[in-house]
This record gives structure tokens, C-alpha cells and sequence, in this order.
């Protein structure tokens, strides 16, 4: 169930400094990550079928969002399903909603046209041979080739594909081999049995189980005990449809700390460490996926606050924590600090660009002396950087 809100993504962006902009036209100083990202995850490891899981941590106004954002951008521009989603919006102690709001925001409708265009190919026809619109088996039809053997072909290929791959749940797999048929054309399904699939698979609980059994499917509901084993068949069905894997970001999560009675949820000590749980689990399951790439970004106090952040739940906290810190920022840790990233790279030339970029939002850019005074204060401050600058540039406008 999600929380009573009806902020969408984009909105949430409002709330971080760089919002002004789209995502890829500010990389200055933050290109040192993604960049590295892009490289060795986005077009390697993910892509080669590895599994990876980042934390992103900072002071208020230090980029989290942004870097989500242009990591999202950089994911998309690498054949990638990407989805986007904060913890103010999504209950994260149910790892269900958490697979639901990642089935609602990839698509499996295009992951499965594009199984089928494999299909089609496997038994030697050229997909864009059919006319648009057209159904495979209604072409073969048309061309004297829908007989029998051929359409024996057909579920033997359907089930080569799905029920024979070992990191499909056996039911998801039948479901998306009934709903690529569907798209086939053969076996024909009707549109309120494919709804009613969809529906399954969407986690929805008005899906009666007796409707699906008339269609010689007995699936069990999706819980938030089965829900990372259909995460992991449905990173596996991306990746057949011919994407490179599925890139999620969950932001905001420091919500589970909030005591703020304005914020849409509130957790309680119970929820909080059902989330907690729930991370962990994840953390131990990630590597019997593949191709699928989570982010989480929270400030700083979900790591500071012995009471209830991190280091509350010492199962969790001994997984994630960084063993050895050196001097140099690891673009290879999977917790990510900004802060250390921008005492490192943001000097006052970096700085100044970022300034400039913005100043196209409209804002007007500052000068040497603001960039120095910038790079000093964030030493000590409460602000990142980000924040900082478009403090400061407002500071400008104002005097103006």
C-alpha cells in the first residue's frame, strides 16, 4: 500500500539545488563518479550480468538527488529500464511495494515485445518483414505457413524461453509466456485474461486466484517474502528483452528517522527495522541476480543517528559500513560520501563552473572570491556545496 501522497518524482526534485536543470546539463566535479559509474558498471559489470547495490550519503544540498537524476540519465542512455522513486512516497519495510513500484515504472510490455521479436527471428522470419500491426501468427497464416508443426514450434520455443531458464520463478515465467503468446498472436489469449495476468504479476490482491486457475495457472499472491525472487525474474525478463538491466534509485530515505509530523509517512521503531531487514536481505540476495543496479541516497543523519539510523541495526550496518577509508575518495565503495567527493574535487574553479551552469536557470554566476569562500565554509558547515553555490548566487541576484 502506498503512503497517502500525491507527489509525483519530478516534484520531489524541487527540494535539491540542481532541480533547475536537467539532469545532464550539470556534471561539473560529479562527473568524477558517474562517469566511473558509466564505465565500469553501466557498460560492464551490470551489463555482463553483475549485480551491485550504492549507498549515497550527505549533508543537506549535497547533489544526492542530482546524482540520482544524472545517474538515471547516463542508465537510460545505456539501454537501460530505469526506475526512480523516494521513501516518502513508497512504504519501504514491505519489500512488495518496493517490486510493485519497479514493475509499474519498467515497462514489461515493451521487455516482451522484445522477446517475442527474438522469437520470431529463432524460427528464421525477419520481424520487420510483418506488417505494423499484424500479429506473427496471422502473417504466417497469410503466407501458407500456420499449420500445426508451426505452431508447435511456437510453444516449444516459449517454453525454451521461459519455463527452461532457471532465473525465472516458474510462475512469473508461464505468465510472460502466456503474455508473449498473446503478442504472437498464438496461443491466443483474451485481453481480460492478459489483464488479469498483468494484474497478478502487478501484485495487485483483487486478483482472485480461482480466475487465474481457469486459465490452468496456480500461482501463489506476491508477498514480501517472494518479492526479491519476482525482482529477480523480472530483471531477468528486462534483460531478454534485449535492455542491458534494470537501473533503481530510492531516495530520501533519512524519512525513517523523521519524527516531522508534515511528512506523508511516519515509521515506527517496528517499520524502520522491518526496513532495515528488508535492505539487508537484499544485500544478501543481490548476487543471485543479475543485471540490476540499486541506489539509495539519504542525508547524513540516517548515519549519524546511533538511536535509529544505520549503525541501529548492527546486521545491517556491519554490511554496509567501509572497512578501510583512505586519504582519496573509492569510486569503487559502495558507500558513497559526497562530502569527501566535493572536499576532493569541488575546488573553487569547479566551483565557479557549477556556478555557471546554473546561471542559466536564471541565476547569475559568482565570482573568484565567493567560489574560495565556498570551498572554506564547506569544511564546517551544514550545507553541501550544491547548496551552498545557489545560496550564494541568490545572495547575488538579490543584490542586483
Amino acid at each position: 500500500m502506498k503512503p497517502e501522497s500525491n507527489e509525483s518524482t519530478e516534484l520531489l526534485d524541487t527540494a535539491e539545488p540542481f532541480s533547475l536543470l536537467r539532469a545532464g546539463e550539470l556534471t561539473c566535479g560529479i562527473d568524477f563518479l558517474t562517469d566511473f559509474w558509466q564505465e565500469k558498471y553501466l557498460r560492464e559489470f551490470i551489463r555482463d550480468g553483475g549485480s551491485k547495490i550504492k549507498f549515497v550519503t550527505g549533508r543537506p544540498g549535497s547533489g544526492k538527488t542530482h546524482l540520482l537524476r544524472l545517474a538515471c540519465t547516463l542508465a537510460e542512455k545505456e539501454h537501460y529500464k530505469t526506475v526512480r522513486f523516494s521513501a516518502r512516497n513508497i512504504w519501504m519495510h514491505d519489500f512488495k511495494e518496493i517490486y510493485v513500484e519497479i514493475f509499474r515504472q519498467c515497462g514489461i510490455q515493451s521487455c516482451l515485445e522484445g522477446i517475442s521479436r527474438h522469437l520470431i527471428g529463432e524460427m528464421g522470419f525477419q520481424y520487420t518483414d510483418i506488417p505494423e500491426g499484424m500479429k506473427f501468427i496471422d502473417y504466417l497464416s497469410q503466407n501458407g505457413s500456420g499449420d500445426a508443426i508451426t505452431k508447435r514450434e511456437i510453444r516449444s520455443q516459449l517454453r525454451q524461453i521461459f519455463l527452461d531458464n532457471s532465473l525465472l520463478d516458474n510462475n512469473f515465467a508461464l505468465a510472460c509466456s502466456m503474455l508473449t503468446g498473446s503478442i504472437l498472436g498464438y496461443p491466443i489469449l483474451e485481453e481480460q485474461n492478459r489483464d488479469l495476468l498483468l494484474a497478478w504479476m502487478e501484485g495487485d490482491r483483487s486478483v482472485k486466484l480461482s480466475q487465474l486457475r481457469a486459465l490452468d495457472f496456480y500461482p501463489s499472491r506476491i508477498t514480501k517474502y517472494n518479492a526479491r525472487h519476482m525482482l529477480r525474474s523480472l530483471a531477468e525478463i528486462v534483460r531478454m528483452g534485449g535492455y542491458s538491466g534494470l537501473f533503481i534509485a530510492v531516495d530520501d530515505l533519512e524519512i525513517l528517522t523523521s519524527r516531522s509530523s508534515l511528512e506523508p509517512v511516519h515509521y515506527t521503531k517496528m517499520k524502520r527495522e522491518d526496513t532495515y531487514e528488508s535492505i539487508r536481505q537484499l544485500i544478501d540476495d543481490i548476487d543471485s541476480m543479475k543485471n540490476i543496479f540499486f541506489v539509495y541516497a539519504f542525508d547524513r543523519e540516517l548515519v549519524d543517528n546511533e538511536n535509529a539510523g544505520l549503525k541501529s541495526y548492527q546486521a545491517l550496518w556491519m554490511r554496509i559500513q567501509n572497512e578501510v577509508v583512505g586519504e582519496r575518495f573509492n569510486r569503487f565503495s559502495d558507500m558513497v560520501d559526497l562530502d569527501r567527493l566535493a572536499m576532493q574535487e569541488y575546488t573553487p574553479e569547479i566551483i565557479k563552473a557549477i556556478s555557471n551552469s546554473l546561471a542559466a536557470a536564471p541565476l547569475s554566476p559568482i565570482d573568484d572570491e565567493n567560489a574560495r569562500r565556498i570551498a572554506a565554509q564547506a569544511r564546517t558547515g551544514a550545507l553541501g556545496i550544491p547548496q551552498l553555490i545557489l545560496n550564494a548566487m541568490e545572495e547575488v541576484n538579490a543584490n542586483v
